[in-house]
């Protein structure tokens, strides 16, 4: 983990994260008291509907618990690794309560597919984004 982030990691959970899959191939990360929250939304959701089964089965199911060591470094099994398609060069993202590893091709392959898509008419946004001013 990078300085910046490490003594944040270290006092508000003592090194302790949960790295999980997300849909997008990237590996999300996060603090044990954060997932903590996330995983019991995820428990809650309707059981019946595939769509809440399937968010389940993904981030629960590949959810794992790792401690950073003394050195802020975490490792990462090979089942999240694989995944992610990460071989030599990772990328971490910091996004508010959670932090994101891509690969580092895919991470840029992605962004340039973002901004392009930014630039675009990107249709209606949810009503929670209306109200956001930034």
């Amino acid at each position: 983990m990078p300085a910046r982030y490490r003594e944040s990691l270290l006092e508000g959970c003592g090194g302790r994260l949960v790295v999980t899959v997300d849909r997008d191939h990237c590996l999300l990360v996060y603090p044990l008291p954060e997932w903590e929250v996330i995983e019991s939304k995820l428990v809650n959701l309707p059981s019946l509907n595939k769509t809440a089964r399937l968010l389940q089965r993904l981030l629960i199911g590949h959810a794992t618990e790792l401690e950073m060591d003394g050195q802020g470094r975490i490792l990462l099994p090979a089942m999240l690794r694989d995944y992610a398609g990460l071989n030599k060069k990772a990328v971490l993202i910091g996004q508010g309560k959670k932090l994101e590893i891509w690969d580092e091709d895919t991470w840029g392959d992605n962004q340039q597919l973002w901004l392009d898509s930014a630039r675009a008419d990107v249709g209606e946004l949810p009503a929670a984004l209306e109200e956001l001013s930034l």
